[in-house]
């Protein structure tokens, strides 16, 4: 029954109704369809369309802004890959009336940042905390203008290791805690770059990346297990990629996905949902669907 039941389904209903389809085999009765949320990365190609677009799909409940690519050397960069930077602030208040949380990611893969001192986490969280947060000081540039966009995500995927942990609890301490911190962390058990800003206990999710490390290809289930019970106060994210294109090696079908992965992993206490890279990729193969997901 159940080999002919996913025959007949559509690739992309396959997560959702995958239980039904299998109810008949008692080793998987009692297996959950829930999917959680849904996090997506938008600002990675300028052919993924505009932000507003990206929530108005219904597919997201979470949009990820990236990235400052560039801080600790007393300038700042903000890469968008060519998205126009203006009409951004708008669109993050669209979204946010929309429901859907707006997150700016630090760091990325290949961009120029570190933090070599306690003064750089300072400065770096006095720059966050009045260019996208809450705050407001002369001097300081809003490029998004009066947005505020609703926490920053640590995607420290290089450079040395000191000082997250700082910057965590500095932006914690604004607003009695208001600012929401995440991480983006690789899939391997620990992250060294991103265990000390972990230990905090400051991160309210935490995105473990299953692509972009040739490690992560065996194991993803065991991994994310590891990273669940280590932070059971975070929800966990299992992040993946939305297209081959993005990394054959990592990509997973939406029966691969569960099979190998969501039977296990959302029946965790603290699993919280799918991070998917990136939006532009998404775009073009329609992989997390707002009707499905």
């Amino acid at each position: 029954m159940a080999p002919r039941c996913l025959a007949a389904l559509a690739p992309l209903a396959v997560l959702l109704l995958l239980s039904s389809c299998l109810a008949a085999a008692p080793a998987t009765a009692q297996q959950s369809s829930s999917i959680g949320d849904t996090v997506v990365f938008w600002g990675r190609n300028k052919a993924e369309g505009s932000l507003r677009e990206a929530c108005d799909t219904g597919r997201y409940n979470t949009v990820i802004i990236s990235f400052l690519s560039a801080f600790g050397r007393g300038s700042y960069k903000l890469d968008l890959s060519g998205h126009p930077v203006v009409p951004v602030g708008g669109d993050i208040k669209y979204c946010q009336s929309k429901g859907k949380t707006v997150l700016l990611a630090i760091g990325g893969q290949g961009g120029e940042y570190y933090l070599p001192s306690s003064q750089a986490a300072a400065d770096l969280d006095d720059y966050l905390w009045n260019a996208f947060l809450g705050g407001g000081r002369s001097g300081v540039a809003r490029p998004f203008g009066d947005a505020v966009v609703n926490g920053i995500d640590f995607f420290i995927d290089q450079g040395a290791t000191e000082h997250y942990d700082e910057l965590a609890r500095l932006l914690h301490g604004h607003s009695n805690g208001g600012v929401m911190l995440t991480a983006t962390a690789r899939c391997v058990f620990p992250d060294q770059r991103q265990q000390a800003a972990l230990a905090t206990g400051l991160f309210s999710r935490i995105h473990v990346k299953l692509f972009n490390d040739g490690r992560c290809t065996w194991g993803r289930r065991e991994s994310l297990e590891k990273w669940a019970a280590a932070y059971p106060d975070s929800r966990i994210y299992v992040s993946i990629v939305a297209s081959p294109e993005a990394d054959r090696d990592a990509y997973m079908s939406h029966k691969d996905l569960y099979f190998d992965v969501l039977q296990f992993i959302n029946k965790l206490p603290n699993y919280g949902g799918i991070m998917v890279w990136n939006r532009y990729w998404d775009k073009k193969t329609g992989y997390i669907n707002g009707d499905v997901f």
